[in-house]
């Protein structure tokens, strides 16, 4: 028995370990399917901790695992239904491939089936704990009415709360683990046994043929027709793909119409030619349980008629295989998403994280050339040890092909350690790796860098890996190129805004200050938010926060000038410190704009004079008082009136008041009901009320970060907190 309430997944899943918790989410996964009618469904799952946090596919049911390789891993900002599901806390529904490829055009490519899906968050105390996908068939409504949302939701508490009894949570594996379909519930005697036997004979009597695939694509029955149509025995095909186990069915049109079938839940049919002359048209009719296939002869069809036109011309052993269809929608799939890679982090993650599955390589290295040296820019799957080997080698060395490959551009591939032994004995002897594929990456010409993937075990390089290899390695060349500039760019502009913003703090006796500057999301990581604190005398200080318009050099530039204006008239009234600078901007005649709040604090009498210029009032806290906004009479931005005068606030200071000055990209951050800075207010004033007395890196911490939903943030953040 099990409390009132406790779900019984969870209440098995807290009587033992990590197996009891997989078998508890298994059983909740499988009856989330059920009760909603959906013939798939998967667990995501958070992975990996900070800036490296992605959504992991832990558990997955009633689809190949290899359909689903796109999506194993996927960014909490990526554009997908399951990442907005968690980032905004709501249930996301797609209701036809038609509204996925309008709304999410790259998840789209990876996923090109007719079917409607739905994401749901899996609720946690502060955030959703990961999301929970569901897959209908393609026949299913556009639309999904009230209950059946209220069937979805439901179904992701009940996970919820299994996951609620795991402490820690479960890890996410690094391919998801698949539940095994239910078997069909036997039919006990004589009379049944008596049934099937007349049901078989039956289908042996017809001429057309009959066969069975599961929902992996492996052969699970087939009658003597259809094995003397394909032209195998039974024991030859049953257990294989047919795709794999006949050469002339190795094309992709074959296993594309197989993943329809399976992803849409349509029939689809197809024709294909049994060489030397034979025309074989196949019928697939999918269910929860697998495909059930009819095979037909027939003549051969005419271009436009019925039922479909060839699949292709004859193929031997010998030829060459094109590319599986699940690769080449991986590869769609990647190339998508290297257009939106920024730095080179993130195009070696997703190198990591795709492109090494797909061709079931284990390690990664991305060199550069620089100044006639190999320099490592990203790695996966190696130690510390052997980067750090690697690293900075020369270009004509004899430990690894990496250099020659870059110098002349061509390709090189390694089935196993004896083969590049022959050629660089001491490459083996580094890493341990048994093959190795080095890819030159080079732009209209000019070499960038080498991409290397390694393996475990030795691995024969088809005709068809090469030339799929050798194309991609151009995309990740274009990549990789981009980021590099990107994150020269991004270090430039660091050095120069740290250079910008105050290196350090004043000590003031009596007042206590913290401070946090964020870049933007997006663009060079620099802008013209500020902010300073500048000593008067020994018992007063002026403190000052701004944001030029703009996140570039020139605002960047302005910054600096409004900054060094600002200080060079501190000490004056506050209103006449701002309408100088104002004059200043008039005089540089610049289009940009600038808001500002200066505070000249006097500590002995425990009084604030404020003066704004177009810019968010500050938040003050009073002890045994709510945080409120100051009530502050501001001035036009500065740049925009010169002769307009700057009124001011007096504000007293009783013994811990807090004062909090921000930027407006602290509140002015885009939500599911779009931007609402009075909400996001709200809340960081009830951050600061629960956090009274704290210390003041710990409020920034929660002011900055705050639990709940991730927002992708797109605009500078400068933070300044001041206590008496």
């Amino acid at each position: 028995m099990t409390a009132r309430g406790e779900s019984p997944y969870r209440a098995r899943a807290g009587r033992a370990g990590l197996p009891a918790l997989h078998e508890a989410l298994d059983e909740a996964l499988t009856d989330a399917v059920r009760r909603t009618g959906a013939f798939a469904g998967g667990l995501f799952l958070w992975d990996g901790d900070g800036a490296l946090r992605k959504l992991g596919l832990a558990v997955l049911y009633g689809v190949p695992e290899e359909v689903t390789r796109p999506w194993n891993r996927i960014s909490a900002t990526a554009p997908t239904p399951v990442a907005d599901a968690v980032r905004e806390d709501r249930l996301v529904w797609v209701g036809s491939h038609e509204d996925l490829a309008r709304d999410y055009p790259r998840a789209a490519v990876s996923l090109p089936y007719r079917s409607a899906l739905a994401a749901a968050p899996l609720p946690g105390g502060t955030a959703p704990r990961g999301a929970l996908l569901l897959l209908w068939p393609a026949s299913h409504p556009r639309t999904a009415g009230r209950r059946e949302q209220h069937h979805i939701t439901a179904a992701a508490r009940r996970i919820a709360r299994v996951l609620d009894g795991a402490a820690p949570p479960p890890p996410v594996p690094e391919r998801p683990r698949v539940i095994p379909p239910a078997p069909p519930a036997p039919r006990g005697g004589g009379r049944a046994a008596q049934a099937a036997q007349a049901a078989a004979d039956w289908i042996e009597r017809l001429p057309e043929g009959a066969l069975a695939l599961d929902l992996e694509g492996r052969i699970s029955f087939l009658d003597g027709t259809a094995a003397a149509l394909l032209g195998r025995s039974a024991g030859q095909l049953l257990g294989t793909r047919p795709w794999q186990s006949l050469p002339w069915l190795d094309i992709p049109l074959v296993e594309d119409r197989y993943r329809t079938a399976v992803m849409s839940r349509d029939p689809v049919e197809f024709t294909a030619l049994h060489p030397p002359d034979h025309w074989l048209y196949f019928q697939l009719y999918p269910d929860a349980g697998g495909i059930s296939v009819r095979i037909t002869p027939t003549g051969r069809p005419e271009t436009g008629g019925q039922p479909g036109p060839p699949a292709g011309p004859p193929r031997t052993e010998a030829a060459a295989a094109p590319p599986q269809t699940g690769r080449i929608y991986q590869l769609l799939h990647l190339a998508a998403a290297l257009t939106e890679t920024v730095a080179v982090r993130d195009v070696v993650e997703l190198v990591a994280d795709q492109v090494l599955p797909a061709f079931g390589a284990d390690a990664l290295v991305l060199s550069a050339a620089e100044a006639g040296r190999l320099k490592i820019t990203g790695h996966y799957g190696y130690d510390a040890a052997t980067i750090d080997r690697l690293d900075g080698l020369p270009l004509d060395t004899e430990l690894t092909p990496a250099g020659q490959v870059m110098a002349s551009g061509v390709p090189a591939f390694y089935g196993n350690a004896r083969e590049i032994a022959r050629e660089y004995p001491g490459a083996p002897r580094i890493s341990g790796k048994q093959a190795w594929a080095f890819l030159p990456l080079t732009i209209s010409g000019r070499p960038v860098g080498c991409c290397i993937l390694s393996y475990l075990r030795p691995h024969t390089f088809t005709a068809d890996e090469r030339a799929v290899l050798t194309s991609l390695a151009g995309l990740i060349a274009q990549a990789l190129d981009r980021a590099r500039l990107h994150d020269a760019a991004r270090d430039l502009a660091r050095g120069l805004q740290q250079t910008l913003l105050p290196r350090s703090l004043p000590v003031v006796p009596g007042l206590e200050i913290a401070s946090r500057y964020l870049p933007s999301g997006h663009g060079m990581d620099i802008g013209g938010d500020f902010y300073d604190v500048i000593p008067l005398d020994t018992t007063t200080v002026a403190a000052v926060i701004g944001d030029v318009q703009g996140h570039n050099v020139a605002a960047a530039a302005l910054m600096g000038q409004v900054r060094t204006a600002i200080r060079a008239t501190a000490g004056a009234p506050p209103g006449e410190v701002l309408t100088r600078t104002g004059r200043l901007l008039a005089d540089l005649d610049t289009d940009l704009l600038v808001s500002c709040l200066y505070v000249h604090i006097d500590l002995a009498h425990r009084l604030a004079i404020l003066a704004g210029a177009g810019h968010p009032p500050p938040l003050v806290h009073r002890p045994g008082t709510r945080p409120h906004l100051v009530d502050l009479d501001p001035a036009p931005l500065l740049g925009a009136d010169a002769d307009v005068p700057c009124p001011v606030t007096h504000l007293d200071l009783t013994p811990g008041t807090l004062l909090a000055l921000y930027t407006d990209g602290l509140v002015e951050k885009p939500t599911a009901a779009g931007i609402d800075p009075d909400r996001a207010t709200a809340e960081l004033a009830s951050v600061l009320a629960a956090r009274a007395g704290a210390d003041l890196d710990d409020i920034i911490e929660a002011l900055v970060h705050p639990a709940g939903p991730v927002t992708p943030q797109t605009d500078d953040v400068a933070l300044l907190l001041l206590r008496i």
